[in-house]
């Protein structure tokens, strides 16, 4: 081989052994979210990358032979032209043998050492990082295609590296991770909001994520803290009610002091109406104008009790301890704060419950 050809090869191998870097990183890089439409929509590039992604172990193993044999021929290759492009002038500048076999070696390994680190592996690595969906897009059909060409050898080392996992009790795992806990959830809002990549100037996406962290007593009312109205309350009652504390929702207590539903302005409103209704404030409400609320635990999820309150259809739910007591009473509007920030009764004028 003549020593231009060496250093043809020379590119030809790094080009090579970029490829494998850079198609190992958008494998591992890419965000499923981000194929998964391009694939519906058609583009067999995606549905290829898709593959990759869900065979990420075999693309690994296919990447790491690529980069194995392009390291090794990369010096092989290239030592022998860089040592006859330099031992011509080192012999005319009246070098021993001995100093230019010396000084050609050093010389060419430390400039392939550069090109290989730099071009070989930092550059297709941070440009992966950078930009892995398009990477991935680009990289993965021919990784792909080399993986199927090379699939007895390449099930071969990946069964021997699984093999190896197992022995140290490691169950390997086929699929990138696509997935992510709550907690690295709240990372990657928090690292994007200080990036400026996420704008959540209310909160709602940060309250979205600790929601789920709450349970029923963080949000609920105590009994102590309510407004309440006895059984014995009349719509003219609630009228007056409303008009000096501004809620539309009321709890309605027994003698005891318990919870056993809540109104709502609009039946009372109703049930005052007609030719009678002079007669009808004046009244105690109807048992049919309470609504029952739904029962719910002291450490029951903030989630699950919004669930069970929806299912119910009901505004207002009781909180028991363990013991069955009903401590507190949770209101949907209060739930909904927790996600979207203040929401206002539309009859409130004061703040309280």
């Amino acid at each position: 081989m003549s020593d231009w050809g060496g250093l043809a090869w020379l590119v030809v191998l790094l080009a090579a052994n970029a490829f494998f870097v850079g198609a190992e990183f958008a494998v591992i890089s890419a965000r499923r979210s981000q194929i998964e439409p391009r694939a519906e929509r058609g583009s067999r590039a995606a549905k290829t990358a898709l593959y990759a992604m869900e065979h990420a172990t075999l693309m690994l193993a296919t990447s790491q032979l690529g980069i194995t044999i392009c390291s090794l021929l990369i010096l092989n290759v290239s030592e022998p032209a860089i040592h006859h492009l330099l031992a011509v002038p080192m012999h005319a500048l009246g070098w021993p043998d001995g100093a230019v076999d010396v000084v050609s070696f050093v010389i060419a390994l430390l400039v392939v050492s550069f090109l290989h680190v730099v071009f070989g592996e930092m550059v297709p690595k941070n440009l992966a990082f950078s930009v892995p969906d398009r990477a991935v897009l680009l990289l993965a059909p021919p990784l792909v295609w080399v993986s199927k060409v090379f699939m007895p050898v390449i099930w071969l080392l990946n069964a021997a590296a699984n093999g190896v996992l197992r022995l140290f009790r490691v169950e390997p795992k086929n699929e990138a991770a696509s997935t992510f806990t709550l907690d690295e959830v709240a990372t990657i809002v928090s690292q994007s909001r200080r990036e400026g990549v996420l704008m959540d100037t209310a909160g709602t996406v940060t309250a979205a994520v600790e929601f789920t962290d709450k349970k029923a007593r963080d949000v609920a009312v105590p009994l102590g803290d309510l407004v309440t109205l006895p059984q014995s309350t009349t719509p003219d009652d609630i009228e007056k009610a409303v008009a000096r504390y501004g809620f539309s929702r009321y709890v309605i207590v027994d003698d005891e002091d318990v919870p056993i539903g809540y109104v709502h302005l609009k039946d009372i409103l109703r049930s005052s109406e007609g030719p009678d209704a002079d007669t009808k404030v004046l009244e105690p409400i109807p048992a049919k104008r309470i609504h029952h609320m739904v029962p719910v635990q002291e450490d029951t999820d903030l989630e699950d009790a919004l669930a069970v309150m929806r299912r119910a259809g009901r505004h207002l739910a009781k909180v028991r301890d363990a013991a069955g007591e009903t401590t507190a009473v949770l209101f949907l509007e209060d739930i909904l704060e927790e996600l979207v920030g203040e929401v206002q009764d539309a009859t409130r004028r004061v703040r309280g419950h």
